[in-house]
């Protein structure tokens, strides 16, 4: 910026410079990509401005200022560089890059990605609801066994993990001090959590689609990447040597989109590989029907277990653990089964392979998900329990850790098993690749419960946090130790962007509709939660909209609310607006690909 934008970027680049420390500003000179007679030009200029400024004193309020902004400046470099070296598994995901390439690194981007997705959620649950809580809590009588780390039941029933334990009350410790309206809040919080979280998703979808399919710089990637991509800043021999693996790998899988053949078949042939992927997908889809009968009625058949569970009689807490069990393992072994199909499919590249993978154990996973939120809201919803809210929360936990067990040994016995047999019984076999698909599923699947069990389990995201956590390791070792790189080497810049559109269509949006069913239609627990004694949680919001009412000063919150939020026209006319925007949007991105495919076929020839 100094050498492009004249006078003014030198000014504004020296003054910079001149109001660090002299640490800082030695650090910042020797990162700027410039030879070492700039640089030094740059540092006399600077001491000249330093030497200026002392000769003319400023006065008290400005030297108080400057150094507010020195000092800011300095906890704020700090905080970036502790949060850097916080993130410990940015050198993990460079060895991955460099030793499997894109492909497989797409999916421990995607893992850290909803980690710090789900990080954010807790400190949000956490704030607002929990430690408030704390405030109004009452002892818990119950007794603790070991058992309730599994079913969830017993002694957690009287937590803060549940819905039920937290109260409808006005908190006010403090005399004269402003009250925390419990039911508002947890509402509130609930509602605009899911808000930002539609804004990140959308956010999200954008940045990557933007980089990923319309990124002109994409046209000459193996040109510059070959001449233009080493760092001269790298000394250690190791980051050399990691360097030259990751940018070898990068230039195989650009090679490889470049020179990628279209195979010609006979009409026989078309005909038989059209024969064979109509039978898999009719064998897919009828397995994934039979599997949601099957969870179906073992579900309705569990609703007795379910009520005595919530006698703390152990031992049926112990037999609720039989359907989170089977759907686990059927999420489990039946992905398997889709894998092996793609392999007798014999798709022309490794992408298509991937997709179809992912399109059937999304089907499957998320036909299963709309087969248990049926039994909730229509089912346990509907039965005489005194606290059906907790029970589903109980329900959705016993699933989460229950998956995450199974997710665990799937590492084991999908890839170590696999690497054994494939280096001592059936040489023919060979070392495992990495399964991209259906690990993928399972992050969104795990996610997906973990978006239902907000609203009946506020501290659920700091569990899956913690269990993400603990898979990204076990999946980094088990793909160092067992696994081999992807076969035929591509390029996968728009895995992320589908990851996220699957995150967003159909488990975010599924997800939005069950919680909009059960907070506007459903009623609530007589005996329990914030929303006890109400017709419906939403009414805690009309009920605060009609006391507002009284107030002069808010009533342009009243206005908002009759006006826009139960407004359909507002709700129509915003959608009208978003399907435009995203048409024009589209339009827009199609230009450009168009034309993307026009310059590479020029620079090509």
């Amino acid at each position: 910026l100094f050498f492009l934008h004249g006078s003014d970027a030198e000014e504004d680049l020296v003054g910079n410079l001149a109001s660090m420390s002299t640490k800082e500003r030695i650090k910042a000179i020797q990162k700027m990509p410039e030879t070492m007679r700039k640089k030094r030009e740059i540092r006399n200029k600077v001491l000249k401005e330093i030497t200026k400024r002392a000769n003319h004193r400023p006065s008290c309020c400005t030297q108080c200022l400057q150094g507010a902004a020195v000092s800011f400046r300095r906890v704020g470099n700090a905080l970036s560089e502790h949060f850097h070296q916080l993130r410990v598994w940015h050198k993990t995901l460079k060895i991955i890059g460099a030793e499997f390439g894109t492909s497989v690194l797409s999916y421990f981007v995607f893992l850290t990605w909803l980690l710090n997705f789900n990080i954010f959620s807790f400190l949000i649950n956490f704030s607002f609801i929990t430690i408030p809580q704390f405030l109004a809590a009452e002892p818990n009588n119950l007794s603790f066994t070991g058992l309730e780390l599994f079913t969830g039941a017993g002694y957690f029933q009287q937590t803060v993990l549940y819905y039920g334990f937290y109260t409808n009350a006005t908190i006010n410790k403090i005399e004269n001090s402003p009250s925390y309206n419990m039911q508002l809040a947890y509402i509130f919080t609930v509602g605009i959590y899911f808000v930002i979280c539609f804004l990140i998703l959308l956010i999200s979808m954008a940045k990557f689609f933007s980089r990923n399919f319309i990124n002109p710089q994409e046209l000459s990637v193996n040109a510059s990447k070959l001449l233009c991509t080493w760092d001269f800043n790298i000394t250690n021999e190791k980051a050399v040597k990691l360097k030259q693996k990751n940018l070898h790998t990068q230039i195989k899988e650009g090679l490889t989109e470049v020179n990628k053949e279209v195979l010609n078949f006979s009409a026989m042939e078309r005909a038989i590989r059209i024969g064979v992927h109509l039978l898999a997908w009719v064998a897919s889809l009828g397995i994934a029907v039979a599997a949601c009968a099957g969870v179906y009625f073992l579900s309705t058949n569990n609703l007795e277990l379910f009520m005595k569970g919530y006698r703390n009689d152990l031992e049926s807490q112990a037999a609720m653990l039989v359907l989170p069990v089977v759907v686990s393992l059927l999420n489990t072994l039946i992905p398997f089964f889709f894998s092996w199909l793609g392999h007798l499919e014999r798709f022309q590249t490794p992408g298509q392979h991937i997709y179809v993978t992912i399109t059937r154990n999304i089907i499957l996973k998320m036909s299963i998900v709309g087969i248990l939120c049926y039994y909730w809201l229509n089912i346990v919803a509907t039965s005489k329990s005194q606290c059906w809210e907790t029970l589903v929360g109980q329900d959705i936990y016993r699933l989460v850790l229950v998956d995450f067990i199974f997710c665990l040994l799937g590492s084991f016995f999908g890839e170590f098993l696999r690497r054994i047999i494939g280096t001592t019984v059936c040489l023919n076999l060979g070392l495992p690749e990495f399964d991209i698909g259906r690990n993928v599923l399972d992050l969104i699947y795990a996610q997906t419960l973990t978006w239902i069990g907000i609203l009946f389990s506020p501290l659920l995201p700091g569990i899956q946090m913690i269990a993400f956590f603990i898979v990204f390791f076990v999946k980094k070792v088990s793909l160092m130790r067992n696994c081999q790189p992807p076969r035929k080497v591509w390029r996968t810049s728009q895995m992320m962007t589908s990851f996220i559109f699957l995150l967003f269509c159909p488990s975010f949006l599924g997800v939005l509709s069950v919680i909009g069913v059960t907070v506007w239609r459903l009623k609530p627990s007589e005996g329990c939660g914030p929303f006890r004694g109400l017709s419906s949680m939403y009414a805690a919001v009309a009920e605060w909209i009609h006391v507002l009412e009284s107030y002069p000063v808010s009533k342009w919150v009243v206005w908002i609310y009759h006006n826009l939020i139960t407004s359909e026209l507002f709700f129509f006319v915003l959608s009208s607006f978003v399907l435009i925007v995203t048409y024009l949007y589209w339009q827009i991105i199609q230009g450009r690909k168009t034309m993307t495919k026009l310059l590479r076929k020029q620079i090509n020839n």
